[in-house]
């Protein structure tokens, strides 16, 4: 413990003997270097202006020689302009005295224009005295005056002109009908030659064929009753007569033939013939009758191509299979007006859809004119409206018969359809002898008539033309002559449908040069 206590007191001892000693020694120390570093501070400071005075000097040196450099420029660029400025003087002065000249050369081409515009008002009045005095001796010459003279050739003229013009029209009026007419005979041949659809005569009887006469007194049954219940059921006269194995059916509506027919082959077959059983086989007839003319509409529409229609329409074109009009099926004409019509507007480029689609509906009012009041044109048109048709084929079919006038070219081609199918010879009920008979009869009524030139039966005798001769006959005659023709062809004919009577007057100027 004792020897612990002796080191810490030397050290302690040491301690106050050396720190003062090493505070002076670090103070010199301190101190020379502080000196040292003012020298050297002192040193950088005069490297730093000697420096900075060099880099003065350098840099106005260079700024002299920029400026010296600049001034160059300027005086070279000067110089430069100058020239420019001097050129362009000599060339304004060049062109002040181009144009001095051109102005020199334009004043005397001005004098020269000027002397020649006198010597030509100077012949022109002597021109005008020589027109003058050969006026003058052509007035005395001819004793007209120049007005009268001028008032003559024009009228001359006008005349020379007129003619000439009514002769040029002519021509063109002839070459456009001729042209007309061959175009229209091609496209109708064209048409029917495409389109021969065979027609057969029905009447208004059908006939069932018997196994055997025995069956005749079973179908009259106990005092009649059976014939009467199935007259009753069908709205038709059943004849039984000595006609070996056949009964005859009678009735003017087909639809209800074709039932009563269906009926009673079917009573034949099963043998059972009653009352009861005639009413259930005439409910079964009436059904397959029902699917048939179905069966028959859509047939005809798909054949000719008409699509979308009501499917009562489809009924009603269907019925018409059971219709016919003077011995023709109506549905198999309606649809060769179809394509007739269809061909016809394929050839002119009109819409065919339409034509067709007309074609095909326009006799659809027969399929009610038994059950309706009014024409077959008038139901059809109030049909179609009740299924809203489109207005054009409407207006097709009120115009088919000339009821109203056709708005388009469509419904014209119905026309011509329609009486292509009905009117040649072979469509209807009626022999090629009867048929023209029919059109002499027609054209000899048209010509009994006095002022008649000619006269023609066509369409099939479904119109007369009478060519009148216009200095026996007036415009206000005309009127009353077709009047008369209608009524006497009417009085003395028996005809289908309406005759038009169109009577033509017309004065016709023909000239020649020669």
């Amino acid at each position: 413990m004792q020897t612990v206590m002796i080191i810490v007191a030397t050290i302690l001892v040491s301690a106050v003997v050396f720190i003062p000693v090493g505070v002076k020694i670090r103070k010199k120390t301190a101190e020379s270097k502080i000196q040292s570093a003012e020298k050297e501070a002192k040193r950088i400071i005069d490297n730093v202006k000697i420096e900075a005075e060099n880099a003065r000097k350098e840099e106005l040196i260079r700024a002299k020689e920029e400026a010296l450099q600049i001034r160059n420029e300027l005086d070279q660029e000067m110089k430069e302009r100058r020239g420019d400025i001097q050129s362009q003087e000599k060339r304004l002065i060049q062109k002040e005295e181009n144009f001095e000249k051109k102005v020199m050369l334009l004043d005397s081409q001005e004098k020269e224009l000027e002397r020649k515009i006198a010597e030509t008002e100077q012949k022109r009045q002597e021109v005008e005295g020589l027109h003058d005095k050969k006026m003058e001796e052509l007035q005395r010459i001819s004793g007209l005056t120049q007005e009268q003279a001028k008032k003559f050739l024009l009228e001359n003229l006008e005349q020379e002109i007129t003619q000439e013009k009514a002769i040029k029209i002519r021509e063109l009026e002839i070459k456009a009908k001729e042209a007309a007419d061959k175009n229209a005979r091609e496209i109708i041949g064209n048409a029917i030659q495409k389109c021969a659809a065979d027609h057969t005569s029905e009447t208004t009887v059908s006939v069932v064929a018997l196994p055997s006469d025995e069956m005749k007194g079973r179908i009259i049954g106990r005092e009649g009753r059976n014939i009467k219940a199935l007259e009753t059921l069908t709205g038709i006269d059943l004849i039984i007569d000595d006609t070996p194995e056949a009964v005859i059916i009678s009735g003017f509506d087909p639809l209800r033939r074709e039932v009563a027919k269906i009926a009673l082959e079917k009573l034949i077959d099963d043998g059972r013939i009653h009352p009861a059983k005639i009413e259930e086989m005439v409910e079964k007839a009436k059904e397959e009758v029902m699917a048939s003319i179905k069966e028959a509409g859509e047939r005809a529409a798909l054949e000719t191509g008409v699509n979308n229609l009501h499917p009562e329409l489809i009924k009603l074109i269907g019925k018409l299979k059971y219709r016919t009009s003077y011995g023709q099926n109506v549905l198999n004409h309606s649809m060769e007006v179809a394509n007739l019509a269809r061909m016809m507007a394929d050839e002119l480029g009109v819409n065919s859809k339409i034509a067709r689609r007309a074609g095909l509906l326009h006799d659809i009012g027969k399929a009610l004119d038994h059950d309706m009041e009014g024409t077959h044109v008038e139901i059809g048109v109030e049909v179609l409206k009740k299924y809203k048709e489109n207005n054009i084929v409407i207006n097709a079919v009120q115009a088919h018969h000339g009821d109203v006038e056709p708005q388009t070219i469509e419904a014209i081609l119905v026309q011509a359809a329609d009486a292509i199918s009905a009117s040649r010879p072979g469509a209807r009920r009626e022999t090629l002898e009867t048929y023209i008979k029919r059109l002499e009869k027609l054209e000899e009524i048209a010509n009994s008539f006095e002022g008649v030139e000619k006269s023609f039966a066509i369409q099939a005798g479904r119109e007369v033309r009478l060519v009148v001769k216009p200095e026996k006959v007036s415009d206000s005659e005309m009127v009353i002559m077709a009047r008369e023709v209608a009524k006497k062809v009417e009085s003395e004919m028996e005809y289908p449908g309406t005759i038009k009577v169109n009577v033509i007057r017309e004065s016709r100027v023909v000239d020649y040069a020669k």
